[in-house]
């Protein structure tokens, strides 16, 4: 083992400069390593495997509601852009470009992925003839690039991986609500699998998705108040199709244009659940997605260990037989309590102590990474033990994140307030807002906030505008992000 894996190094506290934290941890824990390419990463096989966890329970969600997966090329021609305005300046500051390829400059410039509406319209375009063919419901995982001035790993980085949905159907009625099931997917995911508390809603005019008619996102809130967008869901309308000529031959015998939407989550995710979760110690992983899920330390005195460890290696075996992510760490060469910081640090959910105690009487001890609760429990029953702690561990996690939330969120009734709060404190702030995108502007510029969304379910409805103090056409939930 090399010399700096001697010791786990001292993590920036939280309360002294979270972003530092943060760029500890994840690189202490081994989740990812910087390229030499500006603004991206290496994910680590830790990383990639919250990603792989994360990407296993989302396609089966996604499987269930009838959506298959396909792949889409990674190169885009310029001209597909230019069919949908709205869509290519949005995108335009962030697109990279080829140019030349095999020695020869091209004769069309083609943009590496930022995003696949355009190449799939173009597909659907020939795909799509009669109201047989519809609804198209299809999933794609994959790499984008965008061109990032400011990069942070996981959140924003030049390249990263997704998953994008895209889907045809027949009507507005239709796509309306797939728009809305897979949010409620995204939604139901985060919180059952992720721990991870957010706030549903539509997106304002000026954060909408570029060439849509509707975006919808859940909104979840860091331990530093920042915000993260961690699910997007799009009611494109026929923008795309007419763009593209995406259309079929309706019921009547008519030719019509298709309605479609796109909805996506990245590996920005696990930058979230990071920031939400992890304390001073480093990571604190959510059970269903942690690569380990329990680890087994043997204890006790060295001439102990040959009686010990083979135990121990008959819980492991057991434990993984029943499907638990488990790991038996019986390196002589390192201390109990080097190991136990050692695997707190890298957020695994339940530690399981063996020592020649209990081996006599027949138990194992579990310690539980986010409350610290020790619990002895027999060994018969070991298996049901440790997934009722991984169980409770989810419950807690959530539970913690939702207070925090609940607490972080202020409601204020004028702009000066909520200056004084973003002077101060940290967290969101529910606001009423008129609808104008003047005052909405003018939050921004004066308070560094924007519309996270227009929650479906606000704490309470807002009677005035804060900026001008008009009606408030809508109750919105404004916060500094990522």
């Amino acid at each position: 083992m090399s010399k700096d894996k001697q010791f786990v190094k001292e993590i920036t506290p939280q309360s002294e400069d979270f972003s530092r934290w943060y760029l500890d941890t994840i690189s202490k824990a081994e989740l990812m390593s910087y390229s030499p390419v500006r603004g991206c990463v290496v994910l680590r096989p830790d990383g990639y495997e919250i990603w792989e966890n994360i990407q296993r329970e989302l396609d089966r969600r996604f499987k269930e509601t009838g959506h298959r997966n396909a792949y889409f090329p990674l190169f885009i021609p310029e001209s597909f852009f230019q069919k949908e305005k709205e869509h290519v300046e949005g995108f335009n500051p962030e697109l990279p470009w080829v140019t030349e390829a095999g020695g020869e400059k091209l004769e069309e410039r083609l943009a590496v992925r930022p995003t696949s509406e355009t190449m799939i319209g173009y597909m659907y375009a020939n795909w799509i003839n009669s109201y047989r063919d519809l609804p198209v419901l299809i999933n794609q995982w994959a790499n984008v690039v965008r061109w990032e001035k400011r990069t942070m790993p996981f959140l924003r980085t030049t390249e990263f991986l997704w998953q994008e949905g895209h889907t045809a159907h027949e009507n507005e009625e239709d796509a309306r609500k797939e728009t809305m099931l897979m949010l409620d997917i995204y939604r139901e995911f985060a919180e059952n699998v992720l721990a991870m508390p957010v706030i549903a809603g539509k997106k304002t005019p000026s954060e909408k998705f570029a060439g849509a008619v509707d975006t919808y996102s859940i909104e979840a809130m860091m331990k530093d108040g920042k915000a993260v967008q961690a699910g997007t869901s799009h009611y494109l309308g026929t923008n795309f199709a007419e763009a593209f000529d995406i259309k079929y031959l309706d019921r009547d015998n008519k030719q019509q244009y298709v309605h479609t939407t796109s909805w996506g989550v990245s590996t920005r995710l696990i930058g979230a659940l990071i920031m939400m979760h992890g304390d001073d110690r480093g990571l604190v992983l959510p059970p269903k997605v942690a690569p380990t899920q329990a680890v087994v330390i043997p204890i006790g005195p060295p001439k102990t260990r040959d009686q010990v460890v083979p135990r121990a290696e008959e819980l492991f075996r057991q434990l993984k037989s029943a499907g638990i992510r488990v790991k038996l760490d019986d390196n002589p060469d390192q201390s109990p309590g080097w190991k136990f910081n050692e695997y707190e640090m890298r957020g695994v959910p339940v530690r399981i102590e063996f020592g020649p105690r209990d081996m006599e009487n027949g138990q194992a001890v579990l310690v539980s990474r986010v409350s610290g609760e020790k619990r002895i429990v027999k060994l018969e029953a070991i298996v049901e033990e440790v997934q009722r702690m991984l169980d409770d561990v989810h419950r807690l996690m959530y539970e913690n994140a939702k207070t925090f939330m609940e607490n972080n969120l202020k409601s204020l009734d004028t702009l000066d307030e909520m200056k004084s709060f973003f002077e101060g404190q940290r967290g969101f702030v529910l606001a009423g807002w008129c609808g104008s995108d003047v005052c909405e502007r003018q939050v921004k510029e004066e308070t560094g906030a924007t519309s996270r969304n227009i929650p479906f379910e606000p704490a309470e409805h807002k009677e005035k505008c804060l900026v001008c103090g008009e009606k408030a056409a809508h109750t919105v939930v404004f916060g500094r992000s990522y």
